[in-house]
């Protein structure tokens, strides 16, 4: 039997191997895996099991996320003690010049110290006493005129709206009256409260005196250890910083004091004239308050000798408030501007956004030491800051000038007009 040539073609081709090919038949090859059991991309091993690295970073990031919480919730339970400290070292700042010309005149710095906080404590303590007799007795003459106050109310009730009221009805309504009442029980109910607060106000106050007396007395100490951590290029620095913060918190207090005499001794000008009683712990009263006590300050000054002048005769209140108002714009405008100039040297915008800055991070804290601390700030950074020679332009000025060039071309127009 004859061959085809298909059976020519067939016994010519080479033989395939066998097996599957390498193409089609043959099963995708895994990868190899790191000898920790781990595959190059990092995620589970071919027999389904988790990396070593996962449960470390698990429990990595809840130790954090337990650290911010310990961390955030310890720094919300002493932030009170840390306004405390932060009030008690602008008090030893402010305190520091006084303690140092005692320290430089052979004063151990402790009883300077001492010394120091003894004038302060009995000064307080001494307005405090005149300011607490002169309420009580203005307390006390204001409840035994309560009846003439309240006869003389009814008589012109009587005479306006043609009523007739009388004083023993009026009494025995108040006597038997619901909200009178509720308000004694609320009184009474809030004592605890009050005393609460007191002693809570007392500790504080303790533990302001407490840090500032060991700022201020171991103030060349504080200095070294925080100095002995740092290089000598820093220690510098550091040392420049606090002797401006203590300029500048000097100057303010001293400017505030200043302004505070002139403040009290001019409204006791006012209040002896017009015969107002407690005039003169009155002035001490408006100075101290109007000028230590930010924003508010000035209202709540002016508001007590309204109210004694008041009993005196009503129109008296009304001189009073007029002359507050009057001064205010006096110091504002005429007396601050040159006394902060000198001592602190900050703008009464930057002065005024800070006072407003402090008081929305600290409260009235903030307020009161917002001014010393951006003069301080302002003073320190002035000195990295490079000025240059202002150019001598109108438009600094606030004059509008010309571009350059165009008086030239107006000049030219003209004088062709003129060849016309």
């Amino acid at each position: 039997m004859a061959r085809t040539d298909e059976d020519t073609e067939q016994l010519t081709r080479p033989a395939e191997p066998a097996g599957p090919t390498a193409t089609t038949d043959r099963p995708p090859v895994a990868d190899a895996a790191t000898p920790d059991g781990r595959t190059p991309d990092g995620g589970r091993t071919p027999d389904g099991r988790m990396p070593r690295w996962l449960p470390r970073a698990m429990v990595l990031a809840l130790a954090l996320i337990a650290a911010f919480q310990l961390g955030s919730w310890a720094f919300h339970q002493l932030t009170g003690l840390l306004i405390n400290i932060l009030i008690a070292f602008f008090l030893a700042l402010a305190v520091e010049p006084a303690v140092s010309r005692m320290a430089a005149r052979g004063m151990r710095r402790g009883l300077a110290t001492f010394l120091v906080f003894f004038v302060l404590t009995v000064a307080a303590a001494g307005f405090v006493t005149l300011l607490g007799s002169m309420l009580a007795g203005q307390i006390i003459k204001m409840i035994e005129g309560f009846p003439d106050y309240l006869d003389s109310l009814i008589h012109w009730i009587n005479q306006t709206f043609h009523a007739n009221l009388r004083r023993v009805d009026v009494q025995e309504g108040l006597l038997h009256s619901d909200w009178l009442r509720k308000y004694a029980q609320n009184s009474a109910a809030g004592v605890l409260d009050v005393s609460q607060q007191v002693l809570g106000g007392l500790f504080q106050l303790l533990t302001v005196a407490l840090f500032s007396f060991y700022f201020a007395a171991d103030g060349p100490r504080l200095r070294r250890a925080l100095c002995s951590v740092l290089p000598p290029a820093r220690q510098s620095e550091v040392l420049r910083a606090w002797e401006i913060a203590v300029d500048k918190t000097g100057g303010y207090l001293y400017s505030r004091g200043l302004m505070a005499l002139v403040s009290g001794v001019a409204h006791y000008i006012l209040l002896q004239a017009l015969g107002v009683p407690y005039a003169p712990v009155l002035g001490v009263w408006v100075g101290l308050v109007s000028q230590f006590i930010p924003t508010i300050g000035t209202y709540l000054a002016g508001a007590l000798p309204m109210l004694i002048a008041f009993t005196v005769a009503p129109w008296y209140a009304v001189w009073v408030l007029v002359f507050v108002v009057i001064y205010q714009q006096f110091e504002n405008y005429m007396l601050q501007p040159k006394l902060t100039a000198k001592s602190v040297d900050i703008h009464p915008a930057v002065a005024f956004g800070s006072v407003i800055v402090g008081t929305a991070l600290l409260g009235a804290v903030g307020a009161l030491i917002s001014i010393p601390a951006v003069a301080t700030l302002q003073a320190f950074l002035g000195a990295y800051v490079k000025r240059y020679d202002v150019t001598d332009d109108p438009r600094v000025n606030g004059h509008r000038g010309r571009p350059q060039g165009s008086s030239g071309v107006l000049a030219r127009l003209r004088a062709a007009r003129a060849r016309r």
